[in-house]
């Protein structure tokens, strides 16, 4: 099937309906922190998920999938709620039964196969039909669920797209729901490791928000460019997924730490780092930036062992920051790559509990509502982790057979990394980029290991 007949192919939406918890659990409400608040005007966190279908029938797939999210949502009941505001303006996340619960779409896409979506490299812009949400700001959460997911029936399997409302949790606790999901549609009674709900214990600062519609959000209320159109022109993007085998990534760890700084105490680069600089460097070299030009490299980083107190790894909700790296491009590129390793670790290991603390405390005392692409200038921020187990996401049928992200929330600069498919320690570089940037990246031999 080609690109075109792909782009082609509909998507037929046959029914929806809403999945609530199992029982009955009363009111509960939870306001939302100061981790939480800056990402309500960024878009629903979308994921797609590409399972085979042997002799399994999809609609009692769909049913049995139905009937593991009633069950998860008793532990998970956030996610069937609706974001709030109290009388003083302060957002929370609140649930009762009355509420719709979760929204569940089925669909089919009988012209789509799932070997068309897993030979794709181009990322998934051809399927954004299969995930529902796109374009849709969290704040759109006080009148929309905080969850929504389509089930599609393709011709030999099953493509699962998620809408997560970013505002109420990050990609830890996305992916302890649908690990948590899939136990319970795999035969367990119970989940393995129940969420703690208790946001405020991370911290309990209440901030008042004049938001209440989109148009509030910072992309709708920036005033036109005082009539410059060329201001506002878009230049094209792509999506790209590149895949580093074990070996190559060994080889990039290596390399980065061949020459430790003489008489340092600093431990050696991890995969992680090592292979941030590898991306920032080829980045940078594929935008032909000026010397002079700043380029910054964006980390959303896991907070919850960096508090103090530390907070469980089970903490549902948004316990992330981003964590900023900048320099020269002229800088970068004539340095050798542990110049760029060293930064990047550099940042994270000063990101502790002290700096958490000034940062809290300097967006409380004036909060910023950001743009989902407000990471930098000339950035690469990466946002999702090859530790993420994601393709240990089993409901009963078998491990998916590609784990991607939506369009939403994605900009010049973007990238997310996933583990390979296969287990190791390879690792999936799902990474947007303007065009032509896009083109000289995908033939640097070094960039690609093939030098």
């Amino acid at each position: 099937m080609t690109k075109e007949e792909i782009a082609t192919t509909n998507v037929n939406i046959l029914k929806k309906s809403n999945v609530k918890p199992q029982k009955p659990l009363g009111k509960k409400e939870c306001q939302l922190v100061t981790f939480d608040l800056p990402y309500l005007a960024f878009y629903y966190n979308q994921k797609l998920m590409v399972y085979k279908l042997g002799t399994e029938n999809f609609e009692e797939t769909v049913e049995k999938l139905k009937d593991g999210l009633a069950l998860v949502l008793e532990d998970f009941y956030q996610l069937a709620g609706k974001l709030g505001k109290d009388e003083e303006g302060v957002f929370k996340v609140e649930y009762d039964d009355d509420m719709d619960g979760v929204e569940v779409i089925v669909a089919e896409a009988q012209g789509i196969e799932v070997a068309n979506l897993t030979d794709h490299q181009e990322g998934i812009n051809k399927f954004q039909d299969l995930i529902p949400y796109n374009k849709i700001l969290n704040l759109e959460g006080l009148h929309r669920p905080l969850l929504a997911v389509q089930l599609t029936k393709l011709k030999d399997g099953l493509a699962m797209g998620l809408a997560f409302n970013h505002a109420v949790l990050d990609g830890t606790s996305t992916w302890h729901f649908m690990t948590s999901w899939a136990q319970l549609c795999s035969g367990a009674t119970s989940i393995s490791v129940p969420p703690f709900l208790e946001r405020t214990k991370a911290r309990d600062t209440r901030v008042k928000l004049n938001l209440s519609k989109p148009s509030d959000a910072p992309e709708h209320a920036k005033s036109e460019t005082n009539g410059d159109v060329s201001a506002s022109v878009v230049p094209p993007m792509r999506d790209r997924v590149f895949k580093f085998s074990e070996s190559a990534v060994d080889q990039i760890k290596s390399k980065v730490n061949a020459n430790p700084p003489e008489g340092s105490n600093t431990p050696s680069f991890s995969t992680f780092q090592s292979l941030s600089a590898h991306v920032w460097l080829a980045v940078t070299r594929a935008r032909q930036l000026k010397p002079e030009e700043y380029t910054v490299y964006t980390v959303f980083a896991d907070c919850r062992k960096r508090v103090d107190p530390p907070m469980p790894e089970s903490y549902f909700g948004n316990l992330i920051q981003a964590i900023f790296t900048v320099t020269a491009a002229g800088l970068l590129l004539s340095n050798p790559i542990e110049f760029a390793a060293g930064m990047i670790q550099q940042a994270i290991v000063n990101h502790d509990a002290k700096a958490i603390e000034e940062r809290n405390k300097e967006w409380e005392s004036s909060p910023k509502i950001f743009e989902y692409k407000d990471a930098g200038v000339n950035c690469v921020a990466v946002g999702s982790s090859p530790r993420f187990k994601v393709y240990d996401v089993d409901f009963g049928w078998g491990k998916p057979e590609i784990v991607r992200s939506g369009l939403n929330n994605r900009f010049d600069g973007m990238m997310y990394l996933y583990p390979d498919k296969n287990g190791g320690r390879g690792i999936d570089v799902e990474i947007s980029l303007e065009a032509n940037a896009m083109e000289r990246l995908e033939k640097d031999k070094e960039f690609l290991m093939e030098a």
